[in-house]
C-alpha cells in the first residue's frame, strides 16, 4: 500500500459506515500512522454536515480529523492545478474546480488518489488513482 490521499466520496464511504472503506482506511493508518486529505475534502464534508444539519456528526469528524493531516492548497498545488485545469478545458473534460484541487493535491504531495470518482480523474494524466470502494 503507498501513501494516499482520501477523496471527499471515500472519505463520505467511511463516515457512512461501509466495512470494506473502513477496513482499508484501518490498514492506511496501521502502516503510515495517519491518512491525508485535502482542504478541500475537510471543506466538502463539512459543508456536507452543515447541510444535513448533523450537529451531532460535526464534532465526530472534527476530532477524527485531528488524527490525521489535511493537506493545504499550497501556491504549487494552484499553480499545478490551474495548469491541469486549463488543459482539461481545452480537451473539453473539464472535471471541476475542487476535484481539480484534489488532484493537484495528490500530484504535488506525491499521493495515490483514494476515490470512486475515476471517471472525472481518471482525465489527469500521472494521476495514481486507487478504489477503495471496490
Amino acid at each position: 500500500m503507498k501513501e494516499s490521499l482520501i477523496d471527499t466520496d471515500i472519505l463520505s464511504e467511511f463516515l457512512r459506515g461501509n466495512i470494506d472503506v473502513i477496513s482499508k482506511i484501518d490498514e492506511h493508518i496501521k502502516i503510515f500512522g495517519f491518512i491525508n486529505l485535502s482542504i478541500i475534502t475537510f471543506y466538502e464534508i463539512i459543508n456536507g454536515l452543515y447541510y444535513k444539519d448533523s450537529k451531532r456528526k460535526l464534532p465526530m469528524f472534527e476530532e477524527f480529523v485531528s488524527y490525521n493531516k489535511i493537506l493545504p492548497v499550497s501556491k504549487n498545488v494552484a499553480k499545478i492545478s490551474a495548469s491541469l485545469s486549463a488543459d482539461l478545458r481545452k480537451n473539453g473534460a473539464e472535471i471541476g474546480h475542487f476535484d481539480t484541487l484534489i488532484a493537484g493535491t495528490a500530484l504535488v504531495n506525491n499521493l495515490h488518489l483514494v476515490t470512486n470518482n475515476v471517471k472525472h480523474f481518471g482525465r489527469i494524466k500521472d494521476l495514481r488513482i486507487v478504489n477503495w470502494k471496490l
